[in-house]
């Protein structure tokens, strides 16, 4: 075959390989996935075939391994055995009907039980929920579980560290989980692991990418839980990270970021389901079953709360999060109020919060003025004019603070917060842990974070955001359009 015949040979081989690729993505990249998230894909492979290709290979299955989600439905199944038919506390009495199967939808899913009799107090300030934990942990006699996301030992959680090195030498089993994509090539990862190990801490990573040793799924599949249990009497839950405000990171402390967070510490039955979740993650991770610790050893609190912990994530087969967010909206009858970092909601709960504004609902939104992932940032933004013309009132926490506590208040009596941003990756990419709260007093103290939100933030406009200039708004758009890629 002379030059011209192999040319053409290859030119043919590349065509039948270009059209049986588009034909397999039109087939293969649809089927159990959003129609926002596949159109993105398509594009995706259409326009950039081998890059576009590779990505959907490497990150376009949101699921975590069969063996993964095998054990999760074990466990979730185990919780309902084990907590149906026990006396979790006196409810609160005459709720609405709507909470009741808001309820009921968190057990189907999530599988855990609403509780009472609970206690909770919000922690707003970001020294300050470190040192409780650390306080709490100087008091534990049998066991601490800590579960972050970030985990580092550095100046500002050295008082963190030493409570848990304290514990281990009183004969105190630490238990410690912490994301291994999260924290690899963090400043101080080497030297929180080495401290782990040094104090005698049983450790183990979240979720590991390392295929060498057999370990791996889709790599940005991570564990986003913040959580810490202490003798199953107290439990910490929320947003925060336990690391410095600045997470340590040259960029961040070059441009004067600091990260501004919300914690609540919880006493009562519902310090059982925060456990749950813990141990669950032990053993996904270690497939240890951890002897000595009954999953729902009831302790009455000194409150009147309500709570019910939704874990939500890859591991599940729905949404869970997402679902919770849906419904509250739908229910709201006067107020809703939204605090997320990374807000870019899918098609179904901008809906839910255009309606509820034209039912009437007051509704505010709490974004950072600045972004500290360029990406998720200007897919957020791409989302105001709609949100302002729906008329939500948007509130931008003044540079150079990353607003990052995530919580959604409905009305007057009740409330969500945890780990779970409103974003894709939260819905489906990451494991979360959200709280639900009924009660009054709760309400009242997260009420009291938003009015110093509000303080130092500043509103956005309508009018002020028709002023943004051509080339904000195309890449607003075109990061709107990769959001869906999961």
């Amino acid at each position: 075959m002379d030059q011209t015949g192999w040319a053409l040979a290859w030119v043919i081989l590349v065509f039948v390989t270009d059209v049986t690729v588009r034909i397999l993505a039109i087939i293969i990249v649809p089927r159990n996935r959003r129609p926002t998230a596949a159109m993105a894909w398509l594009l995706a492979i259409y326009f950039i075939p081998i890059i576009g290709v590779l990505l959907f290979l490497l990150i376009g299955n949101p699921r975590l391994p069969r063996k993964r989600r095998k054990k999760q439905q074990q466990i979730n199944d185990y919780i309902r055995t084990t907590s149906h038919g026990l006396d979790l506390g006196t409810l609160r009495p005459d709720p609405p009907q709507w909470f009741a199967q808001l309820v009921r939808l968190n057990r189907n899913l999530g599988a855990m039980p609403l509780s009472g009799e609970n206690a909770a107090t919000i922690i707003s300030g970001y020294q300050d929920s470190i040192d409780e934990m650390a306080a709490a942990i100087r008091q534990a006699t049998t066991y601490v579980h800590a579960e972050f996301y970030i985990l580092q030992c550095d100046d500002t959680t050295a008082g963190f560290f030493d409570a848990l090195e304290d514990a281990v030498k009183r004969g105190v089993v630490v238990r410690v989980l912490l994301d291994h994509w999260a924290n690899r090539g963090k400043p101080f990862y080497a030297q929180t692991c080495r401290r782990l190990d040094a104090m005698g801490a049983t450790w183990q990573l979240m979720l590991p990418v390392q295929p060498l040793r057999g370990k791996y799924q889709r790599p940005d599949l991570r564990n986003h839980r913040k959580l810490l249990v202490v003798d199953g009497h107290t439990a910490f839950m929320g947003s925060q990270n336990v690391t410095d405000s600045t997470y340590n990171l040259r960029k961040n402390i070059k441009r004067g970021l600091h990260w501004v967070d919300m914690m609540a510490r919880l006493e009562g039955p519902v310090v059982a389901s925060v456990n749950a979740v813990f141990l669950s993650d032990w053993y996904s991770e270690t497939d240890e079953i951890v002897e000595g610790i009954e999953l729902f050893q009831v302790h009455t609190g000194s409150g009147d709360l309500d709570c019910q912990v939704i874990p939500s994530g890859p591991g599940f087969e729905f949404q869970n999060n997402l679902k919770l967010f849906m419904t509250l909206l739908f229910s709201a009858r006067e107020k809703i109020i939204i605090v997320s970092p990374y807000f870019v909601p899918d098609e179904g709960l901008l809906l839910a919060i255009q309606t509820a504004c034209q039912r009437g609902v007051h509704v505010e939104l709490f974004v950072s003025e600045e972004g500290d992932q360029a990406m998720v940032y200007h897919a957020q933004r791409s989302y105001y004019e709609a949100l302002l013309r729906g008329g939500v009132k948007i509130w931008m926490y003044k540079k150079p603070f990353i607003l990052h506590s995530k919580s959604m208040s409905i009305d007057d009596e009740v409330a969500v917060i945890g780990s779970s941003n409103m974003d894709m990756r939260s819905f489906g990419l990451n494991l979360e842990i959200s709280l639900l709260v009924r009660g009054e007093d709760f309400v009242s103290q997260l009420r009291a974070v938003e009015d110093e939100y509000r303080a130092l933030s500043r509103e956005l406009t309508l009018e002020e955001w028709q002023q943004q200039p051509l080339r904000s708004t195309v890449l607003d758009n075109l990061a709107r359009l990769t959001s869906a890629l999961q």
